[in-house]
């Protein structure tokens, strides 16, 4: 089982940095273009009201600057919010120095362009409304940068008219071609963003595919290699123990436990022949044919004769009779790590249900323990990770490869009446025959 964090609701604080960098020089370039037009250009422009923005403007760079320092997350959520403070503070400035017809217009494109290019398609959306609304509101309601703006020149009234008439055609021109950059952002900017997300995505799963296969493939030379080296001491255990019987036969309990040990030492020896048997050939080859239910009662019976001590309730469901499939040894030993960590949870009894369609078999396996801790739940899954004190940390995460490479999925949780619950999902495409 991994747990992975959705790009869509979490973003890094590498972005929000960024996004500081860039307000702060925005800053500085408001306040070199208020000192330009006022000192270098004669306008005469609200000067309290627009230092009083860029101050508010600056106190709240500055809670951002904060804010990086104390939480190492920052949701999209509020990263979208920091975008629209961005955006009402230029839109108050440009209430004061002319509203649309400010040649700084063209600014609200920069949100939207950010937003765009590093949040969902649904904050693309939200930003394009709220600049959209803003410049449309400017529009309408400014404070304008000359008389002649406002309607007050000294100029003919029919040479007045003309020049209120093509001043305004230019507003509304910029407002439509405002309106044009922002259709082209969202189809164009956001299609490149999203696919770039989805590359992302796939190099990740794929990194994470290599990560695993890496493991495995270290894992099935550490198997050989055991295989190997145990061939020799289980065959003299084996001669021993035989000898054994023979020996004691006169002493029933011990004799007992003599067979009991030779039966060990068997199944041992069947298990790493099957290993050295099945290595290197494809599972049709080296497989047989069985139906669903046959082969859960099958394997259910093998582990049972491992755990006589364990009761197991089982229940079977599905329709008959139940699709045929390739018999997957790998598999089998999957569904038997996993009754064996349920064992090992609780000795006296477990449960296993399974239901199972044309297309899809569902397992469900049960102990009764104590459960699993929060920070065991996530780690689960993992190479080595375990939470017995003889534990190798390889069944559980063995067995979800198995279930994980034949298309299904392996996921692990706190059952609400106790113990824990493996929910296995297994698509048959794969192993049904032909």
């Amino acid at each position: 089982m991994f747990i992975q964090g959705s790009v869509e609701e979490m973003v890094g604080t590498y972005n929000l940095k960024r996004l500081f960098v860039f307000r702060s020089a925005v800053i500085a370039s408001e306040l070199a273009a208020v000192g330009l037009a006022v000192y270098g250009m004669a306008v005469e422009l609200p000067l309290h009201y627009m230092l009083s923005v860029i101050a508010l403007y600056s106190l709240f760079n500055a809670y951002v600057w904060l804010r990086l320092r104390k939480t190492p997350t920052v949701s999209a959520n509020e990263f979208f919010l920091h975008l629209v403070v961005d955006v009402l503070a230029l839109a108050a400035l440009l209430y004061f120095a002319g509203g649309s017809s400010n040649p700084f217009v063209s600014l609200f494109l920069l949100p939207l362009v950010i937003v765009a290019a590093t949040l969902p398609k649904r904050y693309v959306w939200g930003m394009a409304a709220v600049t959209l609304g803003c410049y449309s509101l400017l529009m309408l309601i400014n404070v304008p940068l000359t008389q002649e703006m406002a309607g007050h020149g000294h100029g003919g009234h029919a040479g007045h008219t003309a020049a209120t008439s093509n001043f305004s055609l230019h507003v509304l021109g910029m407002w439509f071609s405002f309106l044009l950059a922002v259709g082209l952002i969202l189809f164009f900017v956001v299609s490149m963003a999203e696919a770039l997300r989805q590359r992302d995505q796939k190099l990740a799963e794929a990194r994470e595919k290599n990560l695993r296969d890496e493991h495995m493939v270290s894992l099935g030379t550490l198997a050989a290699g055991a295989a190997h080296e145990l061939g020799t001491p289980l065959a003299t255990m084996a001669v021993l123990t035989k000898e054994m019987e023979q020996e004691y036969r006169e002493q029933p309990e011990l004799l007992e436990n003599i067979i009991i040990l030779r039966s060990q030492v068997d199944r041992c020896k069947a298990t790493l022949g099957q290993i050295s048997a099945s290595a290197g050939q494809m599972k049709a080859e080296s497989g047989h044919s069985e139906d669903v239910k046959s082969c859960l009662n099958h394997c259910i019976s093998r582990w049972q004769e491992l755990h006589p001590a364990t009761s197991i309730a089982v229940a079977l469901k599905g329709f008959e009779p139940a699709p045929t499939i390739v018999v997957d040894e790998t598999l089998n030993q999957a569904v038997i790590n996993v009754l064996n960590n349920a064992a090992d949870a609780s000795p006296d009894s477990i449960e296993l249900s399974a239901d199972w369609s044309a297309a899809e078999l569902n397992l469900g396996i049960r102990d009764f323990g104590e459960g699993l801790s929060p920070a065991a739940l996530q780690a689960l899954g993992k190479p080595f990770f375990t939470t017995k004190k003889d534990g190798h940390g390889l069944g559980f995460y063995l067995a979800s490869e198995v279930v994980r490479r034949l298309g299904g999925e392996m996921n692990i949780s706190n059952h609400a009446k106790g113990g824990a619950l493996v929910k296995i999902r297994l698509p048959l495409q794969r192993l049904k025959t032909e």
